[in-house]
């Protein structure tokens, strides 16, 4: 039996001035197909985007700093935490070309991370920030690799 309070789905609302300019950076550039949704008329706009799998990650300021600094962003003024979306990507490299090619603003270049992830970072549509992770190994070989662990078994 599965738990009735598990969400299905994670939505992510950003809220934005220039929706022309969002929708087509994520729906067009970034190829995220859009769903049907409601809206009245007017002003009142709205996009659905599937975005893949979602998940929820939960890091502390140090941990977020550490991914800064991995991938060569300045450090954040601190109690000042920056909206970011990170998105996986098959090949970070040619995501990046194509979504500074349409206007985003490179924020960090791509990386091979400790983590074995290559990463990059833009500045998105409504002040949001988007780092585009490709993974170069898989789940199984992360897990039989030093550091990697969930936190119920990390060391503290």
């Amino acid at each position: 039996m599965t738990n009735p309070t598990t969400p299905k789905q994670l939505r992510l609302i950003i809220e934005t001035d220039d929706f022309d300019e969002a929708v087509r950076f994520y729906r067009d550039t970034l190829g995220m197909p859009e769903q049907v949704a409601f809206a009245t008329d007017g002003d009142d706009r709205v996009a659905i985007l599937h975005a893949g799998i979602a998940t929820i990650e939960l890091a502390t300021p140090t941990h977020a700093s550490n991914i800064d600094e991995v991938e060569g962003m300045p450090p954040a003024h601190p109690g000042a935490p920056v909206l970011r979306i990170a998105l996986e990507v098959e090949d970070t490299d040619l995501t990046v070309a194509r979504t500074t090619e349409a206007g985003a603003d490179l924020l960090a270049p791509s990386i091979r991370t400790p983590f074995q992830s290559k990463n990059a970072r833009v500045q998105g549509p409504a002040g949001w920030q988007i780092t585009f992770f490709q993974e170069l190994e898989t789940l199984q070989d992360r897990g039989e690799s030093p550091g990697f662990t969930t936190d119920d078994r990390r060391d503290r």
